[in-house]
């Protein structure tokens, strides 16, 4: 997004309430209602409590711990669990597991949001005279469209967001206008609704009622776009989101309200099953125009979180938690970005959402889990930030981590019933989190077994390779890609590889380091000519955000040094080079595979054998670091943990006379 965008300013808002609050904004459409099912009885103090809840839990978690604590890890600019993770990991290696099961969760739990929205403003339709026999929740007609308005919205996803995306800002403002409008028609109605913000309804809920802390699950959905707020931040800027959200936290407020409203003037004793309190406080003239506007709320809800999931797995391919994948760039628009493999997952989990729990109301009923616990990860990578990074006293560190472990605990327990009702995609949830594991474990695992040599010691035997014309040139320049983070070693595979494996002769050899920066959109490289003209090592300084493409980044460094006349590139062969040919560059990619000769600890074996199967899913090295492949060779090398080592073997001498000619 624009960086003029992120300062505050009107039109910064208007992209906010598009891009930022459609997850919490469509929870309207189904939190009050579930909370009626779920309580039994409709009673005074059933209403009263259920929205006393709502806004103490939209006043600690939603505003408190995010608008204004957990907005203020602001990592350049960017938001999400993985760039709060980049500011705290120095701090403690164990960070990496609440990072892990973080992303994982709030991937997982993204499955449903879209289906549910949709579903709910779908359902709607119901209440319409002439649909109501056709508009039934969960028969095959409200099915089909749900399923078609989703392929429709993965399917675009392929060509950027950036066109409708103008038009997302105006109808969410619509959309939370629309919201405050309905709830305020009926709070004149009934203006005693305004006790239910006193929490002692809500206590008094909690304690007395027969279902009370179990009501908690239901309460949550109100929330549950919270953190995805926090992972959209690079996209707006903290100061719109703060601003915004007053006027967004009023709307919807004013909606529960009035949906409260409504239901205590109701007759006594009024049996609300299927019914939806959000739909009936509409007037019935506008009741089409409502719907629609619901529907293309619940739409960019989901292009939200779909938008966010791919920030997420391409944040998790650059620190190295997700095995590299096809990204592209639908557009110009810095941080837009559509990965094909996780768009169709998504949306085949959408799919089969929409197919197993078939109405809203079943999805609310397994809806949330997770998200409890991505908010317990978060919390408890906050604590560090605010500990570490911000200096905040340590009783004052203490006392937020209490409370919010204490509320966030109480959510996890009240949703942990739902798990049973979720079996069917915790297949999915479990996949995301043994993935992002296993990655990042074989990762540390290889880099115990990565042994460096000192550069500088090597430059006489690469002097003299080079000056051998007894061994036919490899290639004039030859480029490796090195994981030395240290600029005076080098891999001592690497020294292998040019020396020992068909010695590779060439007159430049390169080494180029990427490093990944803890800031998202760095872009900065440095170059030390070790052996000038003969031996050159290039730093690459990236942001986490920025995709590795070496053959582009390679390309453009070295015109810039040819400009410096800094290198010559011109082709040493005589026929060649008094026409100025360019001279041939080739990379060598080193992937290695897991040996046989291995005796490792079954954890060690188990990590290594799911990294190579996973591995072998994954994008190439050379795809993924953008090599053509003309100019790539690959070579497989064995990784060997622990070497067999303790053969026993015994030599038995043999009599040559034992042996006769037959």
């Amino acid at each position: 997004m624009n960086a003029h965008i992120r300062k505050l300013s009107i039109a910064g808002m208007l992209v906010t309430l598009g891009i930022i609050f459609g997850d919490i904004g469509t929870s309207p459409l189904y939190v009050f209602q579930t909370l009626l099912v779920e309580g039994g009885k409709v009673d005074t103090q059933l209403v009263l409590g259920s929205i006393s809840c709502i806004f103490w839990t939209l006043t600690l978690q939603t505003t408190f711990k995010y608008i204004v604590i957990t907005l203020q890890a602001d990592n350049n600019g960017e938001g999400g669990i993985f760039s709060l993770y980049a500011l705290v990991r120095r701090y403690g290696k164990w960070l990496a597991i609440p990072a892990i099961i973080g992303a994982g969760t709030l991937l997982a739990d993204g499955i449903i949001t879209p289906p549910i929205s949709v579903t709910s403003a779908i359902e709607g339709l119901n209440l319409v005279p002439a649909f109501a026999k056709t508009i039934v929740p969960g028969n095959a007609l409200v099915l089909f469209i749900v399923i078609a308005i989703m392929l429709l919205l993965f399917f675009f996803q392929q060509f950027g967001t950036n066109v409708v995306g103008s038009a997302f800002g105006p109808v969410m403002l619509i959309w939370f206008v629309m919201l405050g409008v309905l709830g305020f028609s009926q709070i004149i109605h009934y203006p005693e609704i305004f006790k239910a913000l006193n929490p002692y309804y809500g206590m008094r809920l909690l304690i007395d009622h027969p279902r009370g802390f179990w009501l908690l699950g239901a309460v949550f959905l109100c929330t549950t776009g919270a953190e995805a707020l926090y992972s959209d931040l690079g996209h707006c800027g903290r100061k719109n989101i703060q601003v915004s959200w007053i006027f967004v936290k009023i709307t919807l407020l004013l909606n529960y309200l009035g949906q409260g409203a409504w239901v205590l003037t109701q007759a006594p004793g009024k049996n609300f099953g299927g019914v939806n309190p959000f739909f009936e406080i509409v007037p019935h003239a506008f009741l089409i125009p409502s719907i629609a506007i619901a529907t293309m709320a619940t739409i960019i809800a989901s292009q939200a979180l779909i938008s966010g999931s791919f920030t997420l797995i391409s944040e998790a391919v650059s620190m190295n938690f997700w095995p590299r994948i096809t990204i592209k760039f639908p557009s110009n628009i810095r941080g837009q970005i559509y990965i094909p493999s996780i768009n169709w997952i998504l949306c085949f989990g959408c799919i089969m959402v929409s197919l197993y729990f078939r109405t809203s109301e079943a999805m609310t009923a397994a809806y949330g889990f997770s998200i409890t616990i991505a908010m317990l990860m978060t919390t408890i990578l906050m604590s560090y930030f605010m500990r570490y990074v911000k200096h905040w006293p340590l009783w004052v560190v203490v006392l937020i981590l209490c409370v919010f472990l204490t509320v966030e605990s109480a959510f996890f327990v009240a949703n942990a019933v739902k798990i049973l009702k979720r079996l069917f995609f915790l297949v999915f949830e479990f996949g995301l989190i043994f993935t992002m594991y296993i990655w990042y474990r074989a990762r540390k695992i290889n880099n115990r077994f990565l042994h460096f040599v000192d550069l500088k010691d090597q430059i006489p035997i690469l002097n003299a390779l080079s000056n051998d014309t007894s061994i036919p040139k490899y290639s004039t320049h030859l480029i490796y890609l090195t994981k030395a983070n240290n600029a005076k070693q080098i891999e001592q595979k690497i020294m292998y590889s040019i020396m020992s494996r068909s010695p590779k002769r060439a007159d430049t050899y390169w080494f180029v380091h990427i490093e990944r920066t803890d800031e998202p959109y760095t872009m900065e490289y440095s170059i030390d000519q070790v052996e000038p003209g003969k031996v050159i090592r290039i730093e690459f300084r990236l942001g986490f955000r920025i995709q590795p493409k070496v053959n582009v980044l390679f390309r453009k460094v070295v015109e810039e040094m040819v400009a410096r006349n800094e290198v010559d590139i011109t082709s040493k062969y005589p026929s060649l080079n008094q026409y100025k040919v360019a001279a041939d560059f080739s990379f060598v990619i080193m992937e290695k595979f897991l040996s046989y000769n291995n005796l490792f600890s079954v954890s060690e074996g188990f990590i290594l054998r799911s990294y190579f199967a996973i591995k072998k899913m994954a994008q190439s090295e050379a795809k993924a670091f953008g090599l053509d492949t003309s100019d790539t060779k690959i070579e497989k090398i064995p990784l060997v943990v622990k070497p067999v080592n303790n053969i026993s073997l015994t030599r038995v001498e043999t009599n040559p006379h034992e042996f006769t000619h037959q």
